[in-house]
């Protein structure tokens, strides 16, 4: 049987559904779609199927989102295997380039299934039998495989895959004949209609040997220093981190632009089962269950006399109330509102570069700032003061530090917190506070089984997350 080993992609910013995807904690971590997030959804279907079960995913992500990738795949209940750590963002081609060295070195023979982590495809059982096909063609012919998912419309926002015949039903893999880029309405209209035309779904299958091979032909250029960063990679409390200065020199480019376009080994597997890579907020509409009005809601909404229109509340304290409007977009955020034309849902990211513009903290960060040990947020921001809700996972602890321009009230009120002021260390419970004086090294951990969670109040002349002196850090960070 072939081993199958997942790679997933998790990198990115995810400007084109902002407010709620911003780049402090971007929508793949984000539960768009039902009750989970992108990434964990991923996961799960590429668990495999239950007389198939793939290898442990190999997830690449980027240093700010190291501790967010196990801690989603734990909450699913999957082990991550390796976690590859980018210095930088360099595209697909470095990455998958740096996952196939990495898997070469224990199994050259193994398949790799690389896949975006931001993807919705709903139907598992389908999706495991195009994978199928595809493995057939890998070990038939040693083919580079890829999916390409059958259009239900004229899409602009998709490129597409040309095949050399048009697919049958029985999802056997076709040879490409080449990429197209994104088109205009017009050209993806006649695409359609022609019924050769697959849009270009980002997924890819192909044995270990067989993508090195063709790096080696067609992209020579990444294959010393991806190399060089894999070989001279360091373990840092179980990641993988990829060797920055080697991985400097590496070209940013995508694995399309670098390997695919020009291998001549291609196929491609149709698939008519259901996806979308949910690159707009009118995407979401679709996924999200619309009545017979259009009208799609989530949290707490009230819409009345609506028509084609997705209204989203993402707090529990916030009622949204929308009536008589038609063709609208309305997400709201405790920080921040989104209010839009649904014509519009592709250029959301145009609001996004204003708000940087403007130098706007809502363009790339959420009021929730997520960290190793859990998350806080800020309440109310004062001039020389500010309130935080803190939430620490059980067993997590915050590194030990200071503070040259605060101090701090900490009152408990889920939990107990283990407490070090100075030299000394306290257990600090439900319904009772500590103060920490300006300048005094300090320290909260959660010594129990269940999240603990505190209120604290910072007062000084200067409150930036930039104003900490660590000295012990469990999760290494400088």
């Amino acid at each position: 049987m072939t081993n199958i080993f997942p790679v997933i992609l998790c990198g990115g910013s995810g400007t084109r559904l902002w407010p709620l995807s911003r780049k402090s904690y971007p929508k793949q971590f984000v539960p768009l779609i039902g009750e989970t997030s992108l990434l964990q959804d991923c996961a799960e279907r590429l668990r495999g199927p239950a007389d198939a079960p793939y290898a442990k995913p190999l997830v690449l992500t980027n240093e700010a989102f190291r501790f967010v990738v196990p801690e989603q795949l734990a909450g699913i209940g999957i082990d991550p295997g390796p976690v590859l750590i980018e210095p930088e963002g360099r595209n697909t081609a470095p990455a998958v380039l740096a996952a196939a060295l990495y898997l070469a070195k224990t199994d050259p023979n193994a398949v790799m299934l690389v896949a975006p982590s931001d993807h919705v495809v709903p139907d598992k059982p389908a999706f495991h039998q195009a994978v199928a096909q595809g493995v057939q063609a890998i070990e038939s012919r040693g083919d580079l495989v890829t999916f390409g998912i059958t259009p239900d419309r004229p899409e602009t926002g998709y490129g597409y895959l040309k095949l050399r015949h048009a697919p049958d039903a029985t999802g056997t893999p076709v040879p490409l004949d080449r990429f197209v880029e994104k088109p205009d309405l017009d050209s993806a209209r006649a695409m359609v209609d022609e019924g050769t035309y697959l849009w270009n779904s980002g997924i890819f299958l192909f044995a270990v040997k067989d993508i090195i091979a063709a790096f080696q032909q067609h992209a020579p250029d990444l294959i010393a220093p991806v190399t060089a960063a894999v070989d001279a990679a360091k373990t840092d409390l179980g990641f993988i981190r990829l060797d920055a200065e080697s991985w400097s020199a590496v070209e940013d480019i995508s694995i399309d632009y670098a390997v695919m376009e020009k291998a001549r080994n291609l196929s491609v597997v149709p698939y008519a089962a259901g996806w979308s890579d949910v690159g707009s907020w009118s995407a979401v509409q679709e996924l999200s269950n619309p009545d017979s009005n259009g009208v799609a809601t989530t949290g707490e909404v009230t819409a009345i006399d609506c028509n084609n229109v997705l209204i989203r509340s993402e707090s529990s304290a916030q009622e949204v109330v929308a009536m008589g409007v038609e063709n609208v977009i309305a997400v709201a955020m405790p920080d921040a509102v989104l209010v839009a034309s649904m014509d519009k849902a592709q250029d959301v990211k145009q609001a996004v570069a204003a708000l940087k513009a403007k130098g706007a903290k809502q363009a790339e960060e959420l009021p929730v700032d997520h960290r190793p040990w859990g998350w806080f947020e800020s309440l109310v921001v004062g001039d020389r003061f500010q309130v935080k809700r803190i939430h620490v996972h059980p067993g997590a602890a915050l590194s030990l530090q200071s503070h040259h321009h605060r101090s701090e009230h900490w009152i408990v009120v889920e939990g107990t917190a283990k407490v070090t002021i100075g030299e000394k260390e306290s257990l600090v419970s439900e319904n009772e506070s500590v103060y920490i004086p300006l300048g005094e090294v300090h320290r909260m951990e959660n010594p129990g089984k269940v999240p603990m969670v505190l209120i604290e109040v910072q007062t000084g002349t200067y409150l930036g997350e930039d104003d900490i002196v660590r000295y012990e850090d469990i999760y290494a960070r400088n």
